[in-house]
């Protein structure tokens, strides 16, 4: 219990104080309130991982809207809106990464299809905790 206590201070800690990209917003009445944005880069997951474990342990499946993050918690939904077309996918936090210098999220390939084609390959995204 003590663990999860303390999980929890170092989350709302990392998630205030990630860098300059991260933002609250204010709510425009009757709207929800967003927790983190952040924006920057991603691109998808390699065929290769198809049914590998992920970080959370699930099983990653490019049929599923899933994506790796760094520090967002397991279980968290996410919209990651692709800034050149508008167009935006909610994806799952079920995995750990990218680690790559640029990128903030790694999206399953269902869900980087959802907003771009994925011969881009890499492409410029904001995302935002929605849950």
């Amino acid at each position: 219990m003590k663990n999860k206590i303390i999980g929890f201070f170092v989350f709302l800690v990392l998630i205030t104080n990630v860098d300059c990209r991260s933002s609250s917003v204010k709510p425009k009445s009757g709207a929800k309130q967003v927790a983190y944005t952040e924006s920057g880069r991603t691109s998808f997951y390699a065929d290769n991982l198809q049914f590998k474990k992920t970080a959370s342990g699930d099983l990653y499946n490019h049929d599923l809207k899933t994506a790796a993050h760094k520090n967002i918690p397991f279980g968290t939904k996410v919209k990651v809106t692709n800034v050149k077309n508008g167009k935006s996918v909610v994806v799952t936090i079920n995995d750990r990464g990218p680690f790559v210098k640029g990128r903030i999220v790694d999206l399953s390939k269902s869900a980087f299809n959802s907003i771009s084609n994925t011969s881009s390959g890499l492409i410029s995204v904001q995302i935002e905790v929605v849950s």
